[in-house]
């Protein structure tokens, strides 16, 4: 309790690495689903 920002600074960390890992995660399940149509699109496009 000595060191509030530092607290507050490891607080914001863990937080982020949280939903960093929790967008990785839910991104990875997607990926098959979205690999397919922007390889279609860059195909349409060029």
């Amino acid at each position: 309790m000595t060191k509030p920002s530092s607290y507050s600074t490891l607080n914001m960390a863990i937080y982020l690495i949280y939903s960093m890992s929790k967008w990785i995660s839910t991104y990875s399940e997607l990926l098959p689903s979205i690999r397919i149509p922007p390889t279609t699109v860059l195909l349409l496009v060029r």
